[in-house]
């Protein structure tokens, strides 16, 4: 931790050149938005969907469309959610995926109880204890359903590692995985829940990762198959529609690699892993190492197909050339590192930022801000906003049309 905070504070401090300290006078006009310049059928083909829904009265589900860079809200019932939302316990979309399908998990508080285990001979295997009563929700805004999962014999150990994909026989049929690693061993296991069967199964799978714990952040869903992304280290890919599914790991490229635990908790406000224009996308704002006369950078890295073993690096860009940009300037924004959302699900140059109560635009390849807007999400407070808590959602033709 203390290597973190030394690198990312001294990149804020010492990074910034003098002659972009100065606030800008904030202009009446927001930056000019590349929106405008779309169609209005290209404008409104994906969502910024935030992670986070409102409770309340109504339909099991329903969702408030608004055009990007706003963030589209989720409501669910209190069917769904029938406890008051906590800082400990709330609603939270899992996955977004291009089916028009959400899985969101809905964990409830519950008082602490103890569960043993006892072995063949009478005694105490294992003692664990619960304080939540872990809930999942298949949703489908278009239909406005929601469906409880029900739950697998083996407790889901990691909802990070919760990943859903629509199955390419079609149909809306859908499979919902969990990557179960047991760490020090070669040896994993996917969890699934097939729409088809209505039943959880379990497939062992060869684990080819060191002996190294995870530090998941989300699982996407890209050419047929599953991606966990460990945002620190990489990420790890297969097909759990397959009998016997095999597990690649694609590491970030070198010099982009953390240690584990080296930005624990953090990490996700400097980084993403995304779909954009059909192919896995890594954004990468994390200062790396001592920066002489600049600023830290943004850099967009590819992988140019989904067998492939390495990342190519797109776009490199240093945040003084965005801030010193007029484009940058008609925001009225302080000159400052944001916080990564996500990278444009259709457009790889175009990546989005967080910063006060601004949700804005940078398009790499010219260097200039192109939209900036006023956000709102549910939660969390703006000082605590990370790419987790906003989806980048190609939307289904239901929803376009309605």
């Amino acid at each position: 931790m203390a290597l973190r905070q030394v690198r990312l504070l001294a990149a804020r401090a010492a990074a910034l050149p003098a002659s972009l300290r100065q606030r800008p006078s904030r202009s009446p006009l927001s930056a000019p938005s590349r929106a405008q310049t779309q169609t209005a059928a290209s404008a409104s083909s994906w969502a910024i969907l935030g992670s986070i829904p409102r409770v309340a009265d109504g339909a099991d589900v329903s969702l408030a469309l608004t055009p990007p860079p706003r963030v589209s809200i989720l409501t669910v019932s209190p069917r769904v959610f029938p406890e008051p939302i906590t800082p400990q316990h709330f609603p939270f979309v899992l996955a977004a995926d291009p089916s028009g399908l959400l899985l969101l998990q809905a964990t409830l508080g519950r008082p602490w109880t103890r569960e043993a285990t006892l072995g063949p001979d009478g005694d105490y295997k294992s003692v664990m204890w619960h304080n939540s009563l872990p809930r999942y929700f298949l949703l489908d805004p278009a239909a406005a359903s929601a469906f409880q999962l029900p739950d697998p014999d083996a407790a889901v150990m990691h909802q990070a590692l919760l990943g859903l994909i629509a199955s390419p026989a079609g149909g809306g049929r859908y499979m919902v995985a969990e990557l179960r690693p047991l760490i020090g061993s070669d040896k994993a296991t996917l969890l699934c829940f097939s729409s088809e069967t209505g039943k959880w199964v379990s497939k062992c799978v060869h684990y080819p990762l060191p002996a190294r714990p995870l530090e998941p952040i989300n699982v996407l869903s890209h050419h047929g198959r599953l991606w966990w992304v460990d945002i620190t280290w990489g990420v790890i890919t297969s097909d759990p529609f397959a009998d016997h599914p095999v597990l690649r790991f694609v590491p970030f490229p070198p010099g982009r690699v953390l240690g584990y635990g080296q930005a624990s908790g953090v990490a996700d406000i400097y980084r993403c892993v995304g779909v954009s224009a059909g192919k896995l996308r890594f954004v990468d704002t994390i200062y790396m190492g001592p920066i002489i006369g600049g600023t830290p950078d943004i850099s967009v890295w590819t992988l140019p197909g989904p067998d492939a073993t390495e990342w190519t690096l797109e776009h490199q860009v240093s945040f003084g050339e965005i801030w010193a940009d007029e484009s940058y300037k008609a925001t009225g924004l302080p000159v400052d590192i944001p916080a990564l959302a996500l990278i444009h699900p259709e457009d790889p140059d175009l990546v989005y930022f967080f910063l006060e109560n601004h949700i804005f635009g940078v398009d790499v390849r010219a260097r200039k801000v192109v939209d900036c807007k006023v956000y709102d999400l549910v939660a969390p407070p703006r000082c605590k906003v990370a790419s987790r808590f906003v989806r980048a959602w190609k939307l289904p033709q239901p929803l376009l049309s309605g």
